[in-house]
């Protein structure tokens, strides 16, 4: 009974979100829609119409390819391979957790609950912590994503992943040397009777799940997935239109003018805006004619790795002592990276 009352619960949210959803669309298509004719014309209101449009435009595709293939992998794929793949040797160890992305590409929000199961399980906390933070961002979709939005600049796509592999690495190593001691917020041990408990829920529920069909559960899977990210993107997109069209040009130049003002910007944006991997390119590409290489750099790398949503499902999972330096950690040696980036891009071109 209490299933089906969440069940019942969700539909409303989703029919509520998805109401939402069409209404700001035709809103943005048609603004005419609620303005009155006698009213002043907007400035501005065409460019941000146009500018949101094409964000979400050219953000959808991929995003609907990403939560179906990431579907895909959790139902399907057990994740108890991850981590007997990882080396003990902590060199090769933080090498493979970098690219386990390229082979199980899921969804920021999907790994944290998966990398604390296995760190449970005897996964190394720095391994887990790198398929954290790198993931999201070397795999196969959201490499197409950032190609197909920067397609005449094919260096911000090596800067991207360059950046990314050299925090993954970092932060590996100094997690492996320097951090000790279980960072869970909760004792394996307490962890391992929940996930008992919640196989067992599993088990009674399989026959269920196996006469629906497991492409059902992918594609309900992929249904919620898609409400959550596609609340990110549109939020993300009124949010670029917005500065885009109503802030200033000259006080947006000033700020991407300044070396690392422009860096610390786009970041703090990219932390805001907690936009998936799959659509930030999108988001990016809007601000090339204005700020520098390695500004937009710093918002591709930083914003997968550490933003709002991440840093909250982040604190259910770790201790927040270890969670505040990760953020402080990433946060800097993506500043580093970036600047390092934009001064190689300048000489390369």
């Amino acid at each position: 009974m209490e299933i089906d009352d969440r069940r019942r619960s969700t539909w409303k949210i989703n029919l509520v979100f998805g109401f939402i959803f069409g209404f700001i669309v035709i809103l943005f298509l048609k603004p005419t829609f609620i303005v009155h004719p006698s009213l002043p014309d907007l400035s501005g209101l065409n460019t941000f119409k146009t500018m949101f449009v094409s964000i979400v435009l050219e953000a959808m595709p991929f995003i609907l390819i990403s939560v179906f293939v990431s579907s895909l992998m959790q139902v399907l794929l057990p994740e108890g391979w991850i981590g007997k793949v990882i080396p003990r040797n902590p060199l090769l160890g933080v090498l493979i957790a970098c690219l386990l992305g390229i082979v199980f590409p899921v969804c920021e929000c999907g790994l944290i609950p998966i990398v604390r199961r296995l760190i449970a399980k005897g996964l190394p906390l720095y391994a887990g912590v790198v398929f954290i933070l790198v993931g999201p961002i070397v795999n196969p979709i959201v490499y197409s994503a950032t190609f197909n939005a920067f397609r005449t600049r094919p260096e911000m796509l090596y800067g991207r992943i360059g950046v990314a592999m050299t925090v993954g690495i970092a932060t590996g190593l100094f997690v492996h040397f320097v951090v000790k001691g279980n960072q869970l917020k909760i004792r394996p041990e307490s962890l391992y009777a929940d996930m008992a408990k919640q196989n067992r829920t599993t088990a009674d529920t399989s026959f269920h799940i196996h006469k629906r069909g497991r492409m059902f559960a992918v594609l309900n899977h992929a249904g919620g997935e898609l409400f959550d990210m596609g609340g990110y993107l549109i939020f993300g997109a009124v949010v670029t239109a917005a500065i885009q069209s109503l802030l200033p040009r000259a006080e947006l130049v000033g700020i991407a003018q300044t070396d690392v003002g422009s860096h610390l910007f786009m970041m703090g944006f990219a932390f805001v805006l907690s936009l998936c991997s799959t659509s930030d390119a999108f988001v990016a590409s809007s601000f090339a004619g204005t700020f520098s290489a390695g500004s937009l750099i710093a918002f591709l790398v930083f914003g997968p790795m550490m933003n709002v949503k991440g840093i909250l499902m982040l604190l259910t999972t770790f201790k927040t002592r270890f969670v505040m330096l990760l953020i402080v950690l990433v946060a800097a040696i993506v500043l580093a990276g970036s600047m390092v980036a934009e001064h190689l891009i300048a000489a390369y071109n």
